[in-house]
């Protein structure tokens, strides 16, 4: 099957093919009886094992070491690797809870807090957060806004 067909069966843009096959995730098929690039069963498999195992939250440097073990073989170090995966998902689980908790308490101080006041949500992610740090500083704030509204000092 052509590149373009290929694509379509995997669920992915020729784009992704492309990409995958210069990380090395896919090899480039040769030329078949046509001058196009024949693409067979064995690629597609390999193609949607690739999607799949990002869509479970793996990099493309998990999958690469995935697609090199002996699936006979190896199973205790593809369980390894999938034991860190899901300890990373269980700790970005914990985060996003953390952030949920705070999130909620700021839409709760926004929603019941002084009209007139700053909005606490803005002010929750302007204070004291470098860039692309507010998710993790997020729950000091809300502590210190909470702390300054039951004091009267919004």
């Amino acid at each position: 099957m052509t590149i373009g067909r290929f694509a379509r069966a995997g669920e992915v843009g020729v784009e992704t093919v492309r990409y995958y096959q210069r990380r090395g995730l896919l090899p480039v098929p040769a030329h078949g009886a046509t001058s196009y690039r024949e693409y067979d069963g064995e690629l597609l498999r390999r193609l949607r094992f690739i999607r799949r195992v990002q869509a479970a939250g793996f990099t493309l440097e998990e999958v690469r070491e995935l697609l090199r073990l002996d699936r006979g073989r190896e199973r205790q170090r593809v369980r390894s690797i999938a034991g860190r995966k899901l300890a990373e998902l269980d700790e970005r689980i914990r985060e996003l809870r953390r952030l949920q908790r705070a999130l909620r308490e700021v839409v709760h101080d926004c929603e019941h807090g002084d009209a007139a006041a700053p909005c606490p949500i803005i002010e929750s992610f302007e204070r004291d957060a470098p860039a692309g740090a507010v998710r993790r500083t997020a729950p000091a704030h809300v502590g210190k806004m909470r702390a300054r509204s039951r004091a009267g000092t919004s």
